[in-house]
């Protein structure tokens, strides 16, 4: 089955401020930068990769006809959060939306693992996403904060302690951290994505791999980014109001 049309906008985030880590490249990042702007927010992303960020804010500007702030920001340094949480808020008075896509793979049997290995995987993948829900919790006054998990949190596959732990980690996180926010009025919960397809992916995966796992899925193909972006949208939007502590599978591989 082949991807639907790429959507139109509904003014889903009209008038909110959305901010979203990891967003350059063509991955889910900035594919929720560019669903969050079309849908009204005023978007301010960011990324540890300075060149990629400004093309990705050069890109949106294209496309939406507002640049948005663009902070560099690696997710494993307190300071560089702080100082991008900061700019947000100093250049758009408030925080309505955060996205926290932030995230690091990698292949490796735990027997040949090393310890370097693991915490580099860990620290950006849920050590990043606590500093960045922190730091929103901090600021926000009301508003939603999603974050990125995926089905390895759920599912088992050799070569993936490292990722599949620290993305249980983001699961209980968000449902830990939603509970705590509730009586502030902040909802918190996260998208568990499967394959989502983009060139970066397909370069550094063979095609062996990419066709095993997109058997895997009950439309046998990977997601386009925006597919995931589209639910993370729905998660950040009033039409999910009722919704924290949530878990969002956007895969058929939940457990």
């Amino acid at each position: 089955m082949s991807a639907p049309q790429y959507p139109r906008a509904h003014g889903l985030l009209d008038g909110k401020v959305a901010l979203v880590t990891a967003a350059a490249g063509a991955g889910i990042g900035y594919a929720t930068a560019r669903r969050c702007a079309e849908e009204g927010a005023t978007v301010v992303i960011s990324d540890r990769h300075e060149r990629r960020l400004a093309e990705a804010a050069a890109s949106l500007a294209a496309l939406t006809g507002a640049r948005p702030l663009a902070v560099p920001c690696d997710v494993t340094s307190q300071e560089q959060v702080t100082a991008l949480f900061d700019a947000a808020v100093s250049a758009h008075g408030r925080l309505d939306v955060v996205v926290n896509n932030a995230g690091l793979g990698g292949t490796a049997e735990l027997v040949a693992m090393t310890d370097e290995q693991w915490h580099a995987v860990v620290d950006v993948t849920l050590t990043g996403t606590m500093r960045c829900t922190r730091a929103a919790l901090r600021r926000m006054a009301g508003g939603v904060i999603v974050n990125n998990a995926s089905v390895a949190g759920w599912r088992a596959q050799a070569g993936q302690a490292h990722y599949a732990a620290a993305k249980a980690g983001v699961m209980a996180l968000t449902r830990c951290a939603a509970l705590e926010a509730a009586p502030r009025g902040i909802r918190v919960n996260a998208v568990a994505p499967s394959l989502a397809m983009h060139p970066f992916l397909a370069k550094v995966t063979t095609d062996e791999l990419l066709a095993e796992l997109s058997a895997r899925e009950a439309f046998g193909r990977a997601a386009q980014p925006w597919e995931v972006a589209n639910v993370i949208v729905f998660l950040a939007s009033d039409y999910s109001s009722y919704m924290t502590g949530e878990i969002v599978s956007v895969s058929s591989q939940h457990p």
